[in-house]
């Protein structure tokens, strides 16, 4: 009988079976991670105060994680600078080495006549321990520097794989807590879908607005008169500035912010003085009152951040517009209540909706992977940049008194 022309495959290579085997691990954890995430989201329903808990909890462990990528990624640029010093010293005494051992070589070919044996050569044996003298010791030297400088180019190396070793798993736990994040900010859009119809309405009328209004001015003016969602986000914010007495002393102030349950904020913004974060971590690359380079002065703080860097809200406070507008792109203007509103514009994300009461520290957005403000063209950086503005009945403030100076004074987020 002829052979059958089918033949069974062979079987895989050891290597191919741990692929195969890490890869089947990896989706396993992945769906582990992802049913224990819908387990979290389903106990969390309908609990307002435990879903806004978690969620700042989320938040501050993002924040924290891009500050550890931040300076992750730092000692790794130095260790790399420090390796390509290290070869650049031994590049440079590369040749140095080459003549002193070659001359050794040579000497080693040829050694210096005995005086004895040989009288007339005295002064060539006189010459070359000399030259033996002078040599060795630098010879040494170098040699020892040599060692020293290898055992510094071995601990470079070793620190540099421990170094991204850790960054690998930063950024793993990164893409892990982002998920969560993520899946918060729907179940928290879920409790807010009541009315969805209306609030569709209300973002096309605040969109319509915003074409037409000439300044940022002009566009908080008409949405608080115009756009149902805000005038009541407006009247709420009236309202509790009304009902709130004194803030007491920083301690029942900050006491007062951190209760995940508040539907209005937890002490007026006036008082909030020396409690709020920034709301993106990242270095300032131009503060309020700056020169701006068209002969005026900022009017707000410009913060370069991280690629797609969580952004949260400053504080307490009600969304009154979301959404593209002129040279700010992505525009988030919050009502803090007392005349006070924060602008930040820069993102490539907003994730919270018209009329919102929003937490300080909550999530409120996400930076894209480079600047998206038209005034970010002089800068001088690829980085994405979040710009911040506190106005006061419409004017621009410093909003420096209002950024806490210690660990112990931040508001959670």
């Amino acid at each position: 009988m002829a052979p059958s022309l089918a033949q069974s495959p062979p079987p895989p290579s050891q290597e191919q079976q741990q692929r195969i085997e890490r890869l089947d691990a990896e989706l396993k954890d992945s769906t582990a991670a992802q049913t224990r995430l819908a387990t979290e989201m389903a106990a969390l329903e309908g609990d307002r105060a435990k879903l806004n808990e978690a969620l700042l909890d989320t938040a501050i462990r993002v924040r924290d994680t891009e500050a550890k990528l931040d300076t992750s990624e730092q000692r790794l640029l130095q260790l790399s600078r420090e390796a390509a010093d290290i070869k650049e010293s031994l590049d440079a005494r590369r040749a140095v080495l080459a003549e002193v051992l070659g001359g050794l070589v040579r000497l080693g070919r040829r050694p210096p006549p005995a005086l004895m044996v040989r009288p007339d050569d005295a002064l060539q044996s006189i010459r070359s321990a000399m030259l033996l003298g002078a040599v060795l010791p630098e010879l040494k030297a170098e040699t020892d520097l040599l060692a020293s400088e290898l055992a510094a180019q071995e601990r470079v190396r070793q620190d540099s794989a421990r170094e991204r070793d850790a960054l690998a798993e930063l950024k793993l736990s990164l893409a892990d807590e982002r998920a969560r994040t993520a899946a918060l900010i729907d179940e928290k859009k879920k409790s807010l879908q009541e009315g969805e119809a209306a609030l569709t309405e209300e973002k096309t009328r605040a969109a319509a607005l915003a074409a037409e209004a000439g300044n940022v001015r002009e566009l908080m003016e008409r949405m608080e008169t115009e756009v149902s969602a805000t005038r009541k986000a407006a009247q709420d914010a009236a309202q509790t500035e009304a009902g709130q007495g004194a803030g007491g002393g920083p301690a029942d102030r900050l006491a007062a912010l951190q209760n995940p349950g508040r539907l209005a904020p937890g002490v007026p913004f006036e008082d909030a003085k020396g409690l709020l974060r920034l709301p993106v971590g990242g270095a300032s690359l131009k503060a309020f009152g700056a020169d701006d380079g068209y002969g005026g002065q900022e009017k707000g703080l410009s913060l370069a951040t991280r690629v797609e860097a969580q952004v949260a809200s400053p504080s307490d406070g009600w969304v009154v517009y979301a959404g593209p507008f002129r040279s700010y792109g992505q525009l988030l203007i919050i009502n803090a209540g007392g005349g006070y509103h924060i602008l930040l514009a820069g993102m490539d994300k907003i994730t919270v909706e018209l009329g919102q009461f929003v937490l300080s520290g909550e999530p409120v957005g996400v930076m894209g992977r480079g600047p998206q403000l038209v005034s970010s063209a002089g800068l001088g950086t690829a980085q994405p940049i979040l710009y911040v503005e506190f106005r006061k009945d419409g004017n621009s403030i410093d909003p420096t008194p209002w950024w806490a100076t210690s660990e112990s004074e931040k508001v959670r987020g």
